[in-house]
């Protein structure tokens, strides 16, 4: 039953991504490929030390965790060591927290433990090392598994030690799915142009699709297209395309007078105008490959300075012309 009226009033106490998160690995969806590979491990209720890797809100944790819950059921805490190494990245931690839940003897009669190292890319080369040693010596009864955004960043032991299931962004039909079956359980009315937003600007980040979709429903139960772009510290594609033109038709004064309504209407850093005008520009019918390729270079270059500590104001303008010389 949907509780809209209960729901416009509720606070954000609770946050979405949580209260729908699967609780077994029969309800995730996207990542097929990998969710009947754990669908056998969690059958079989034993699994070896397994690594996920691949970009944020595709899945990881949510595997992880939901596999976990499927071996030891109601009871998997008293099983479980959760760390997020980003947080806990040094050699003690390793030492003292995973080696002594690693010695203790599984709870329930249960074969083996779980930890789970989230971020676990994050750990210093050191820790890794004295992982390394845990893994192999309590291999019988405790399995670890590890998440991360970049398996390069994991040493080769450790690698070869785990089956390794590489996630990759979710597709826009699973995302616009879930989205739209959220959003119904929540009471909320979605237009179809808005799911389409919040679909386009979550690259295949299902956590980040939701979060827009909660943050846009606190503000109001009906949600549309230009509510997802206001609340989402996001550009319309159209916008970024009159800014465009602009640079092309109408000299550096009305182009950096179009830049700075972006800004203010939307919220937006300097690198999220750069990293967003990148994302369109290959759209952008209007402008001939050469014109794109230049664009690119250039604002690879303006996102470097300004990830180095170049004032916003100055790098933009001089984005604005730049783009303006070369493309009237």
């Amino acid at each position: 039953m949907l509780k809209g009226a209960r729901r416009q009033e509720e606070p954000m106490s609770e946050l979405w991504v949580e209260r729908h998160r699967p609780q077994a690995v029969s309800e995730i969806r996207g990542q097929h490929a990998i969710v009947q590979r754990l669908a056998v491990y969690s059958e079989k209720k034993e699994f070896p030390h397994l690594l996920f890797a691949g970009p944020p809100g595709t899945g990881k944790t949510t595997a992880a965790m939901a596999l976990t819950k499927d071996v030891f059921g109601e009871e998997y805490r008293r099983n479980l060591l959760e760390m997020n190494a980003s947080d806990e990245r040094k050699l003690e931690s390793i030492r003292t927290k995973v080696k002594q839940f690693a010695r203790t003897s599984p709870y329930g009669g249960a074969q083996f433990k779980i930890i789970f190292l989230d971020e676990a890319d994050a750990l210093t080369n050191d820790a890794q090392g004295a992982l390394r040693r845990i893994m192999e010596q309590y291999a019988e009864t405790c399995r670890f598994i590890l998440s991360c955004n970049y398996s390069s960043k994991i040493i080769e032991p450790i690698q070869s030690r785990c089956a390794v299931f590489r996630f990759r962004p979710l597709s826009d039909a699973d995302v616009n799915a879930q989205i739209h079956h959220v959003a119904e359980i929540e009471g909320v009315k979605l237009e179809d142009d808005a799911g389409d937003a919040l679909t386009r600007i979550s690259q295949g980040d299902l956590r980040k699709a939701l979060t827009g979709l909660q943050v846009a429903s606190a503000i109001n139960m009906h949600i549309t297209r230009d509510l997802i772009y206001e609340t989402s510290a996001t550009a319309p594609p159209e916008a970024l395309h009159q800014y465009l033109m602009a640079c092309r038709d109408d000299g550096f004064h009305a182009a950096r007078r179009r830049l700075r309504e972006l800004l203010d209407r939307y919220g937006l850093a300097g690198t999220d105008f750069v990293n967003q005008l990148h994302r369109e520009l290959y759209t952008a019918d209007f402008l001939n490959e050469d014109a794109k390729l230049d664009l690119t270079e250039w604002m690879a270059e303006v996102e470097y300075r300004l990830v180095e500590g170049g004032g916003e104001q100055i790098q933009l303008d001089a984005l604005t012309a730049r783009l303006v010389t070369h493309l009237r």
